[in-house]
């Protein structure tokens, strides 16, 4: 072990203001001192650097050290944000404070409230255990300078997050109250959280913190609540998950306010459980994830599933094949997130009693959503990965991004919000049952009217994060000429930027057939991810060419993992 690693370590555990995380580090040094190679290794990735505002925030592994999330880490990072706001908002910011059910959730949120507290700060707790969406309700709602979430929404057991909304008088129009940082502001804090001293020197107090008044939370019920439609008068059965998350208390209160009574829920996975217990990853997208509740579904007979992610601020929907087969696998389907922002972009853009005259997704989702709002005389934008992004668009409708996050009622939640999509698909699957439709048969009408927009993720999980670097040289290397067989005509390297979209990690490829592949690293999680787009037309009287369309992605997959060599 290094002198200069050494050092570190014994400056982070004498500053260390929690017991438990400083003699897990403490054993972890001697270990490593021993020449314990597995423990050395460990150490020096616990002290890579410390933590910066990615995609999501703040996003870790729980455990000890400046690379991990822990108390040290929140109580510096609070420190930092509390500077930060009192510099930018003025005198006494106001901070709303809310955690999930994760391991470390409330212990984080107790010190990231009691630091704004001691800081100047007015902070406000939200009851534990709620949903990220009543954050950033409550950031709009209560005229909060920010509000910080603590969670780590999908990723595995082990992780835990912090993640900042700014509102206020640290905005600087409505269209950014509520809504997740971008930069520079997050490199404006975390020069702040540098700055800060070490955490156990940082003060904390509860003389400036309040519990939420419960009007708050019975006003995001009320207000998801009314966003039925009035004219979907069928009553429908719904399967719901919160796989193991928060979301369940909430969603009930909020479909039964829309008069959704007939919710059956997966026991299993009802009550929260931060182990997630009977899924891989705790992510709806995942395969196998969603299982517990397709086969409710099945059993039930329900119109719909409905999974909430473990923090609810995204929403994954499947429905029924019509195959009759008694095999839930072959009778049930997963909407993928294209396919569904797809449908609730068409709701939001017919209805003309939504505010907001455009609709937005990120680069990476599909381009059907641009179809929907030139055809409804609406205006279309296309933004950077991640919410942050696509929730800042002025004048938003409807916002959403292909892994399964949706943004349906921007005037109070200026962000994904599984809770109130799920009223949004309840309805519009009422609506259509009115009408004698389907959900796939309103898919194929789309399809026929814009085209088909066939879209299919393509993801390599590393325990390597250099061969995502190394994947990326490739393409870059040796740029394809075509792909399935037809011409590229575009190759853009998107870390260049362009006029309307600031430089971020990826690859852009469009052939002549208009197939598109963007190829870019995750934020959230190692992996490489590669989003793949082929357009068929449909003939007129025609059949939708689902399984051609199917087969010309796979044909696409298959030659971009050559390419990529993983």
């Amino acid at each position: 072990m290094s002198d200069q690693l050494l050092e570190r370590v014994r400056q982070w555990v004498e500053h260390d203001p929690d017991p438990a995380t400083r003699d897990e580090l403490t054993e972890l040094s001697n270990a490593a001192a021993s020449g314990d190679e597995p423990a050395l290794a460990e150490l020096d990735s616990r002290f890579s650097g410390p933590l910066v505002f990615g995609t999501a925030g703040l996003r870790a592994a729980v455990g000890a050290g400046e690379s991990r999330m822990n108390r040290a880490v929140v109580i510096r990072a609070s420190a930092g944000l509390a500077s930060f706001l009192t510099e930018r908002a003025g005198p006494a910011p106001l901070v709303v404070v809310g955690c999930d059910a994760r391991h470390g959730s409330e212990d984080f949120a107790a010190d990231a409230a009691a630091v704004f507290s001691a800081a100047g700060c007015r902070a406000v707790r939200l009851p534990s255990r709620l949903p990220t969406p009543l954050v950033a309700y409550a950031v709009r709602q209560l005229g909060a300078d920010a509000g910080v979430m603590v969670t780590a929404s999908h990723n595995p057991p082990a992780d835990n997050g912090y993640k900042v909304y700014l509102g206020g008088r640290a905005v600087g129009s409505d269209d950014e109250r509520g809504v997740q940082i971008v930069p520079p502001d997050d490199a404006l804090i975390a020069e702040h959280m540098a700055a800060a001293p070490p955490a156990d020197r940082v003060p904390r107090d509860s003389s400036r913190v309040s519990a939420a008044d419960a009007d708050l939370v019975a006003g995001y019920i009320e207000r998801a609540g009314c966003l039925r439609d009035p004219e979907a008068r069928s009553e429908i059965s719904i399967a719901l998950t919160p796989m193991h998350g928060v979301g369940l208390d909430t969603a009930l209160a909020v479909l039964r306010g829309a008069g959704f009574e007939r919710v059956s829920v997966v026991a299993e996975q009802a009550e929260p459980d931060p182990d997630f217990p009977t899924v891989a990853f705790p992510n709806p997208e995942e395969p196998g994830a969603m299982d517990l509740l397709v086969a409710l579904a099945a059993d039930q007979d329900a119109d719909v599933a409905i999974a909430l992610d473990p923090d609810a601020d995204r929403c994954a929907v499947a429905i029924p094949t019509g195959a009759g087969t008694g095999d839930p696998a072959r009778d049930w389907r997963r909407l993928s997130g294209d396919e569904l922002g797809a449908l609730l972009g068409e709701n939001a853009a017919a209805d003309p009693d939504r505010a907001g005259d455009t609709l937005a997704c990120s680069i990476v989702s599909g381009r059907l959503l641009g179809r929907i709002a030139e055809h409804h005389g609406l205006s279309f934008r296309q933004t950077l990965t991640g919410f942050k992004w696509i929730a800042r668009t002025p004048g938003l409708r409807f916002g959403y991004e292909e892994a399964i996050g949706y943004c349906t009622d921007p005037s109070a939640v200026r962000d994904k919000d599984g809770i109130s999509t799920a009223v949004r698909v309840a309805s519009y699957v009422a609506a259509l049952k009115d009408r004698g439709a389907t959900v796939q048969q309103e898919l194929d009408r789309l399809a026929t009217l814009h085209g088909l927009y066939a879209t299919a993720p393509l993801t390599f999980r590393v325990a390597d994060l250099s061969l995502i670097t190394r994947g990326l040289d490739r393409l870059r290397e040796n740029p394809p000429r075509e792909i399935a067989g037809s011409s590229v005509v575009e190759y853009t390297d998107l870390s260049k930027g362009g006029p309307e979209m600031l430089p971020t990690e990826g690859i852009l490829i469009r052939t002549e057939a208009d197939d598109r592949v963007i190829v870019r690293p995750s934020g959230t999680e190692p992996k490489l991810k590669c989003y793949l787009e082929v357009v068929l037309p449909v003939p007129e009287g025609g059949t939708v060419p689902r399984e051609e369309a199917a087969a010309r992605l796979e044909r696409i997959s298959e030659q971009l993992r050559e390419v990529v060599g993983l």
